[in-house]
């Protein structure tokens, strides 16, 4: 298990330090298909809203550093082998910001709900917005659906045309001089 608070204290500022601002920080499974698992760290450069690779690298590298040094001092945050992923929120980005309810408002959307939220789980239409701390959403069932955000378990934008049309371009610049290496 990961500490995920204590860990978005630690990598916050070090994305904040290179002009970023932090989306998500999340433990999931590996996708190495090894059964392990992976720290996902995921910013956006407020200009455009993406990460290029050297941007990527720069990030983890800072993050690599701060873990490395809050894990040699003697902090567990997370048990158990892992290995970090970071990336740009891509198209079909994650919404986890009460920002990106408002900035994404008139895209389509899914919404799953946490558990114990008394009503429907899963939502999915047209984002109408945030206001305070309720978010609404034009369900394609259920019509309009207002939900707390903190009973939001996960939101994420739906790739459409629309979307698409939307977002900046992703600049691709560097990819063709990456390198992977094996590490020992």
């Amino acid at each position: 298990m990961a500490d995920i608070a204590r860990l978005v204290e630690l990598i916050e500022p070090e994305a904040k330090a290179l002009g970023f601002e932090l989306v998500r920080v999340k433990m999931m499974p590996s996708e190495a298909g090894d059964g392990g698992q992976a720290l996902q760290v995921m910013a956006e450069d407020p200009a455009t809203g993406q990460l290029v690779i050297d941007q990527c690298a720069a990030l983890s590298r800072r993050v690599s550093d701060v873990i490395d040094a809050r894990e040699e001092a003697g902090e567990v945050l997370v048990e158990g082998a892992y290995h970090l992923e970071v990336s740009s929120p891509g198209v079909d980005r994650p919404l986890t910001r009460s920002k990106d309810f408002s900035e994404w408002a008139g895209h389509e959307a899914k919404i799953s709900m946490a558990k114990g939220w008394d009503g429907q789980r899963s939502l999915r239409g047209l984002l109408v917005g945030i206001a305070g701390d309720n978010v609404t959403i034009e369900d394609r069932k259920a019509g309009e659906v207002t939900v707390p955000l903190a009973q939001i378990h996960s939101a994420q934008l739906v790739l459409t045309d629309a979307l698409i049309a939307a977002t900046q371009p992703i600049d691709a610049s560097g990819a063709e001089e990456v390198f992977e290496t094996e590490e020992d």
